[in-house]
């Protein structure tokens, strides 16, 4: 009776540790080692109502001839501007920041890692929000984390980053109402009476169908808290899904944020196919302070590349 005992005991003992072994597969972040992947700074400046219309309008951008002959964004501002650009945007001239938040930091830097194993892409962004006022914007959440990725299914994005879909007509910019979200040059056409219109549905599938949408992820975080997942896509209207695809872990020491993002190399739906050697652009943002729509910090553009490849990030198995 003892050795069956023994023999039960044993089997169930195995089929504990299987059951373990499966969770532990469940969960293949922890397989990363952060420490043996080199991080990139990432600066974030506060865009207050510079929209992409306003740096395209003549006399408004001292850079907009340069990008009109082929320079990017990130050429002449990346690491170098951010800062200074942030600090004076943030409490500017009313026709650039008619709504100040008082004590406002201008800028924020976050530390970014990629990596990836056999079946996903794994971004990791440690940043400091800094002393924050509270916006009181928005009341759910304290911090949101977003990053945006195209596979030059958006040309503008290649070239500008996040400000390709960043319009005077939006919520809470110059001309916008309470409906317009972010959308892409491409979902848009010239109405008969001469103004600008949404195309029509058939040819917004078309422009799905043909991948010439962007894909964005965020992370809505609360200290103490787990963090809650969401994503979707801008192509007429900043659109989420209703379950989604990226996963995200979060924890916050000493007033420093940990923000890990999950989502499968393979594609699907409004999810771009992530493969070896191919060139993604991503941009990264940050609402702290209990804050919504424009009043968050952005990055310019930066490139990622799965494998192989010269762009700013390079996600790598280890």
């Amino acid at each position: 009776m003892s050795l069956r005992i023994s023999r039960k005991i044993l089997s169930s003992l195995g089929i504990l540790a299987l059951g373990a072994a499966s969770l532990g597969m469940g969960q293949p972040a922890a397989a990363v080692d952060w420490a043996k992947v080199p991080a990139k700074k990432i600066m974030m400046m506060y865009p207050a109502q510079v929209s992409w219309d306003r740096l395209m309008t003549p006399g408004r951008h001292s850079g907009r001839n340069k990008w009109i002959a082929g320079k990017n964004c990130l050429a002449c501002h990346g690491n170098i501007d951010e800062h200074p650009l942030g600090d004076s945007l943030v409490h500017g001239e009313k026709f650039i920041e008619p709504t100040p938040i008082e004590g406002k930091p201008g800028a924020v830097d976050a530390q970014v890692k990629v990596a990836r194993d056999a079946e996903n892409l794994y971004v990791r962004l440690e940043f400091d929000p800094l002393k924050q006022p509270d916006a009181g914007m928005d009341k759910d959440f304290e911090t949101k984390v977003t990053m945006m990725l195209d596979d030059a299914g958006v040309p503008e994005m290649t070239r500008a980053g996040c400000w390709a879909a960043c319009h005077d007509d939006v919520v809470s910019m110059p001309r916008g109402g309470n409906e317009n979200t972010k959308y892409t040059f491409e979902s848009r056409k010239v109405a008969e009476s001469g103004g600008i219109a949404i195309k029509d549905a058939a040819e917004l599938e078309k422009l799905k169908g043909e991948g010439k949408y962007l894909e964005y992820w965020q992370a809505r975080l609360n200290p103490g808290k787990k963090a809650v997942a969401a994503d979707g896509i801008v192509l007429e209207k900043r659109a989420e899904n209703k379950d989604p695809a990226v996963k995200v872990d979060a924890t916050q020491a000493k007033g420093i944020w940990t923000v890990t993002f999950t989502r499968k190399l393979a594609g699907s739906g409004g999810h771009k196919a992530l493969v070896a050697g191919k060139t993604y652009t991503v941009g990264f943002a940050i609402h702290a302070g209990h804050t919504a729509k424009r009043f968050h910090y952005v990055s310019f553009e930066r490139t990622l590349s799965i494998d192989t490849g010269s762009g700013d990030f390079v996600a790598m198995a280890n």
